[in-house]
């Protein structure tokens, strides 16, 4: 018989945004009921998430602390006429670690897995299996919304972690390695030495599209292996295998893009809009949100979507820098070259970097970036930042 399950505040998608919110509200906010539900059977998928240390206020750091895998104090970057170290640390966080963190915070009733959701409300949820969720408030966290309703570019990947039983020699993250061959836009290869004999060797791209020929990139990962004279341990000492695609926003309708999922639902992550406009990634947004939420007063379905919405439109509005420079990159450089617009911003100090992801870049950050002679013909650049939403 279908059933109905009664909570404070429902969390509709077990990722990265959904989870900290739920982690977030637990240690804050005990006395709540929360239910989280999300299709997967594992909160969080299969999924590396890395972070600089400028990305998360220290204040907010409590709500990461537990979930950090891995630390480094430096990290690297290669071009092909310019490398660097910076010495800023960089961390990353493994799904499996997550969803163990999140489950253990949690009453067991809370996690609700393997459920598909039909539809949801500022107050109810609905899932495939005749189910219901009565909430006092609803969060719908499950990725991207229409991205129809945006201008975007694609920061794809396919990532895998290798088994090297001689050792790899890498001791610190490789953010950027753009000394490989050229394919299909911008291509750089990430690495992050989890053990000495463990390496998550991940093959990127800035494209135009968001296609992915997952065996042809796994193969460049085996040659890009073999040039740098590491022996993989043969197929099943693989250990992960994730693949993915992070819109890249030129332009576009903010108020459009939230309406698609729901104009009066409370959303988080990148179904809220809440993620770096350049690089895609969510985890500072994530963060930021997650503490908000849980030290709101209000739950409510009216409340929340009226503290989501206006959080999310407010970081769109000051984030307009960014798809400026993401239209340069994307209308105004040619694909194989978009690599030269990496390599000057890597050039410039390590504090401007580190703002500049963490989505806080300073007036004077602004106008370092932009001077001296762009690395994309001027006339493209100025025909590029037309009808910047």
């Amino acid at each position: 018989m279908p059933e109905t399950h009664h909570c404070d505040l429902a969390i509709v998608g077990g990722g990265l945004a959904g989870g900290l919110i739920a982690l977030a509200v637990a240690q804050r906010r005990p006395e709540l009921i929360v239910r989280i539900v999300d299709a997967g059977e594992s909160l969080g998928g299969n999924h590396v998430w890395s972070f600089f240390d400028a990305d998360v206020a220290k204040e907010d750091r409590w709500l990461l602390t537990p979930l950090v895998c891995h630390a480094w104090p430096a990290y690297d970057v290669r071009f092909p006429a310019h490398a660097r170290t910076i010495n800023q640390p960089y961390y990353s966080i493994e799904s499996e670690r997550f969803d163990a963190v999140v489950r253990k915070a949690l009453p067991a009733e809370a996690i609700m897995p393997g459920r598909k959701v039909l539809a949801c409300s500022p107050t109810a949820v609905v899932l495939a299996d005749g189910d219901r969720i009565e909430a006092k408030g609803v969060i719908d966290a499950r990725g991207a919304g229409d991205l129809s309703t945006l201008e975007v570019g694609w920061q794809k990947f396919v990532g895998r972690t290798l088994d090297i039983p001689a050792g790899h020699g890498i001791t610190r993250p490789t953010v950027m390695d753009a000394t490989v061959t050229q394919h299909d836009g911008y291509r750089f290869v990430y690495l992050l030495p989890f053990s000495p004999t463990r390496l998550f060797v991940e093959d990127t791209y800035y494209s135009d599209t968001p296609s992915l020929n997952v065996g042809a990139l796994n193969r460049r990962i085996d040659v890009y292996a073999a040039a740098r004279g590491w022996e993989v341990a043969a197929g099943a000492n693989d250990t992960r295998e994730e693949k993915g695609a992070l819109p890249v926003v030129i332009s576009g309708d903010f108020e459009a893009y939230w309406r698609w999922g729901g104009a009066k639902v409370a959303k988080a992550g990148a179904r809220a809009g809440l993620f770096h406009p350049t690089t895609g990634y969510s985890l500072p947004d994530a963060v930021r949100l997650a503490v908000l939420i849980a030290d709101a007063k209000d739950l409510s379905g009216d409340a929340l979507h009226t503290l989501t919405h206006d959080y999310a439109r407010a970081r769109w509005d000051e984030r307009r820098f960014y798809r400026m420079l993401d239209a340069m990159l994307f209308r105004a450089a040619d694909p194989d070259a978009r690599y030269r617009v990496l390599e000057r911003f890597y050039r410039l100090r390590s504090g401007l970097i580190g703002r500049f992801y963490a989505a806080r870049s300073t007036r004077a950050d602004k106008l370092r970036v932009l001077a001296g002679r762009p690395p994309v013909p001027v006339t493209r650049a100025v025909r590029a930042l037309r009808g910047i939403k």
